[in-house]
């Protein structure tokens, strides 16, 4: 009997002391607006999503919607500088509370951290000059298109372009930039942040969009098990596409309009 009574009180005293843990942690949310500052991981070496201005100050597309988080919910942001390599690391370890550094998604990463609805567009596409009658990967047939050697991109394009296509195959990325700028291409495949950095060298060569050859949006992410700052995150990026935000987001600094269906 006295067994048995020791035994039901270290029970309730463990039981008491879950629910008094789970009681005391509070929501990731509740600490940023009791704190008034949130902490945000960005790029500041991905133009155009992430670089330091002239002004040394950062810049970009992933810099903007950082503030625009900070500022809907009514708190300061602080910025913390990233690479691919610790952000989520950063994030894991409370030293962040969001990531907004073109984070994609995929199986191995919902493991460990949760993910908001895409804010961005990020994908491997067919560029080129307006005049260009693209549309799909069977318009390529007879043409000639521009891509970089081993990049991703250069890879997709060899598996949709039609046999009797010309690939011409350029050393990197500005080898790639330089023959459109310069005319001796009009076509060209790339990711959507390489057409932004030509349409900033040169707006009368712009290149306009021809088709998405494989998608990979940027998302927000955010440590597991935090349903109301994920909430508010979401309901933030719905509203930046219900008043035009993320279409001059996209306009400012893609220097192209969001995707169709984004």
């Amino acid at each position: 009997m006295i067994r048995r009574r020791v035994v039901q009180a270290l029970f309730a005293s463990a039981l008491a002391l879950t629910c008094f843990t789970g009681a005391a942690r509070a929501e990731a949310l509740d600490d940023i607006l009791s704190a008034k500052v949130i902490r945000i991981a960005v790029p500041t070496d991905y133009p155009p999503f992430g670089a330091i201005g002239a002004d040394m100050q950062p810049q970009g597309l992933d810099i903007d919607m950082a503030r625009l988080i900070g500022k809907e919910l009514g708190v300061r942001t602080e910025l913390v500088a990233v690479s691919s390599a610790n952000r989520i690391p950063y994030l894991q370890s409370k030293k962040v509370d969001l990531v907004i550094s073109t984070l994609g998604k995929n199986a191995d990463r919902e493991k460990v951290i949760d993910f908001s609805t895409a804010y961005a567009p990020f994908f491997m596409g067919v560029f080129g000059v307006k005049s260009a009658a693209v549309a799909k990967p069977e318009d390529l047939a007879g043409k000639t298109i521009g891509a970089t050697r081993g990049a991703l991109e250069e890879q997709e394009l060899s598996k949709l372009a039609p046999a009797d296509a010309t690939i011409k195959r350029y050393d990197d990325n500005n080898a790639t930039i330089t023959a459109f700028v310069s005319g001796q291409i009009d076509i060209f495949a790339s990711g959507n942040a390489v057409a932004a950095v030509i349409a900033d060298r040169d707006a009368a060569r712009a290149p306009e969009l021809k088709f998405v050859m494989k998608n990979s949006p940027c998302f927000i992410g955010l440590n597991k098990d935090e349903p109301k700052l994920l909430a508010k995150v979401n309901e933030i990026i719905a509203k930046a596409r219900a008043d035009g935000e993320s279409e001059k987001l996209s306009q400012t600094w893609l220097r192209a309009p969001l995707p169709p269906g984004f």
